[in-house]
């Protein structure tokens, strides 16, 4: 029986669960609630290694001392010097097919010369802070699905599911996942043409969740998730457009707002088009709206199948690629990302099928996710056109900021398999400073009437 086999065994109950209907969806009991102080680890991933050995014991995750920081928040490499195990190429990529996605195999294929997968030793690095830990205990037993699955009941945090029962409740958990309350960040992102050409365009995010939020400014709404503003800083054609979300938790019941300011004619409107498949600001025409974060928003316009788990190969612990010692050009090339500076592990991941409902319009018509059980995050997520052909292919180069206790994504990547071109968003490197987690935000400062003074060139 091969390790694959096993997994989808161990979670047959979870499979029967899942086949019931999502309004009936119901919190764990305590007894099974328990097992996040035993058999699962607090977030609900599986303590135990595999019988392989490639995957080792949950042991409490990375030490928030792990390695250096210096005083801009960059992070040394607590791996610096460890080689890979082995290399997945076109050439050899059948020896490691139950390790692949289907969109990890097409880009081997398209970029045979150039794409690979560097395989190193697993390290279980995820960890959060024990307030959210808590949060999560109280999840298990009080949080529920809305009906239709489209929004939470008694949520508290983050993680609201951590035994889902289907696979909704494990996109709810990348949706809501702990990315440490409020941060800044002033990032790069590339669009690369297919002959390798590109321009960088540098962003300036401000996030705020609502339990992060200080306690002055308008009321906040009991179904408000998060704030969040996003600023363009170069190139000068686009410089000064601002962009502000306010994220619900059920976007049925309140459907996402946003604002656009546009610094040419200092107007904010209405962006209504910022959700779903709407084009993405400037990105080129290279995502929609939902793919930002690897997949964002109201779950509602699709059919989530939970498959079960699986061992897959998913970049993670990238520190190296992550440093300011790399320049962009660096890491920006024709095709994909240098691939040679990616550092990539054996993980369980929660696999789940979204497939766009009848009536609904997007231009995804069926979505396959790949989450990583320790923390949540879509490690691997391929993309379906409406003809059943596999279209694009996103990728989250992640690491573990250790120091702050948050997981989280050096760079988040979306490879186009029909034109060849990618986009690669949240490169830090040259950047003055890192994330900055001491961050403080109020709902004042996420308003339209404040996105004027945000965008003056």
């Amino acid at each position: 029986m091969t390790s694959i086999q096993k997994l989808k065994l161990q979670t047959i109950g979870v499979l029967a669960l899942s086949t019931l209907a999502l309004s009936v969806s119901a919190a764990v009991t305590p007894e099974q609630a328990a097992t996040l102080q035993t058999t699962l680890t607090p977030l609900g991933a599986e303590r135990a290694g595999n019988a392989s050995g490639t995957i080792p014991e949950w042991t409490g995750g990375m030490a928030t001392n792990a390695a250096a920081v210096d005083s801009d928040g960059f992070y040394g490499d607590p791996f610096a010097g460890e080689q890979p195990q082995y290399v997945v190429t076109a050439a050899n990529m059948d020896q490691y097919q139950d390790l692949l996605t289907d969109g990890q195999k097409a880009m081997l294929q398209r970029y045979p010369d150039t794409y690979k997968l560097r395989v190193f030793q697993t390290k279980r690095t995820a960890t959060v802070p024990q307030k959210v830990l808590d949060a999560v205990a109280r999840n298990a037993v009080n949080t529920k699905l809305a009906a239709g699955g489209n929004g939470l009941e008694n949520f508290d945090t983050a993680y609201p599911f951590p035994i889902p029962q289907n696979g909704v409740e494990v996109i709810w958990n990348h949706i809501t996942r702990y990315r440490g309350g409020s941060f800044t960040r002033t990032m790069a992102q590339a669009t690369p043409q297919a002959n390798g050409s590109n321009t960088y365009v540098v962003l300036q995010d401000a996030f705020s969740f609502a339990t992060a939020l200080t306690d002055y400014g308008p009321k906040i709404s009991d179904n408000l998730m998060f704030y969040f503003t996003q600023r363009v800083l170069s190139p000068s054609r686009l410089a000064g457009d601002v962009l502000l979300v306010h994220e619900y938790i059920n976007q049925v019941k309140e459907p996402r707002a946003a604002w656009l300011y546009n610094a040419g004619q200092r107007r904010v409107r209405r962006a209504p088009q910022v959700a779903y498949d709407g084009p993405a600001l400037s990105a080129d025409g290279t995502r929609v709206s939902d793919n930002y974060d690897l997949y964002n928003g109201s779950p509602d316009r699709y059919e989530w199948k939970l498959v079960g788990k699986r061992e897959l190969l998913i970049p993670y612990n990238n520190f190296a690629i992550a440093s300011r010692e790399v320049k962009y050009d660096d890491i920006i090339q024709k095709g994909h990302i240098n691939q040679d500076m990616v550092r990539y592990e054996v993980h369980r991941v929660w696999e789940v099928e979204a497939t766009l409902r009848e009536g609904q319009r997007h231009v995804y018509a069926k979505r396959h996710f790949f989450i990583d059980e320790d923390n949540w995050q879509a490690g691997e997520i391929d993309h379906y056109d409406g003809r059943g052909g596999l279209w694009r292919v996103a990728e989250a180069v992640a690491l573990q900021r250790f120091d702050q206790q948050v997981p989280g994504y050096a760079i988040e990547t979306l490879y186009d398999l029909q034109n060849g071109r990618y986009m690669a968003l949240g490169m830090t490197n040259e950047e003055r400073k890192n994330y900055d987690f001491d961050f403080e935000a109020s709902s004042a400062d996420f308003t339209p009437n404040a996105l004027r003074a945000a965008g003056i060139r």
